[in-house]
């Protein structure tokens, strides 16, 4: 997510000195263009960003719906974090949270029809991590590469 937000920055950035940031020839779009797209990519990155949640969102889809399940399916997060980040899905309408009254009380996490639109987004994200990462193990000196890319966009 670190190199997204970089991104973020640098578009940011050449909103702000009023340069084009597209990989087309046609024609600039405006400042309020792009300041409506740096916004909606912002929303996308503040509700699927982070560590965790397509991980959560992930585990969902392949059938872990109780908290202990969940927990032992993502290795390394805590409860306490599992906790949040669930409520942060349950506001944001990709998880519904069921409680059976049942004797003991269980409760169960669901994806919502509307977790569906991030299919595409989570294959994209699957696709350009691998290719990101086979990129990276094949590079040799990431860093000259890094500054002529830098270079470029500047």
């Amino acid at each position: 997510m670190i190199v997204i937000h970089k991104r973020l920055v640098i578009a940011f950035w050449l909103a702000n000195i009023n340069m084009a940031f597209t990989n087309h020839n046609g024609p600039r779009p405006s400042r309020a263009q792009c300041m409506s797209k740096l916004n909606a990519a912002g929303d996308a990155l503040y509700v699927i960003g982070g560590k965790w949640r397509l991980r959560i969102i992930i585990a969902l889809s392949e059938g872990h719906k109780r908290f202990n399940d969940l927990q032992r399916a993502i290795s390394g997060i805590s409860a306490r974090v599992l906790s949040n980040e669930l409520k942060e899905l349950e506001i944001n309408g990709f998880v519904i949270r069921k409680v059976y009254t049942d004797f003991p009380v269980s409760i169960e996490y669901e994806l919502t029809p509307y977790s569906d639109t991030l299919s595409p987004v989570i294959e994209s994200l699957i696709n350009w991590g691998e290719m990101h990462r086979q990129r990276i193990m094949h590079m040799e000196k990431p860093e000259e590469e890094a500054a002529i890319v830098l270079e470029e966009i500047l």
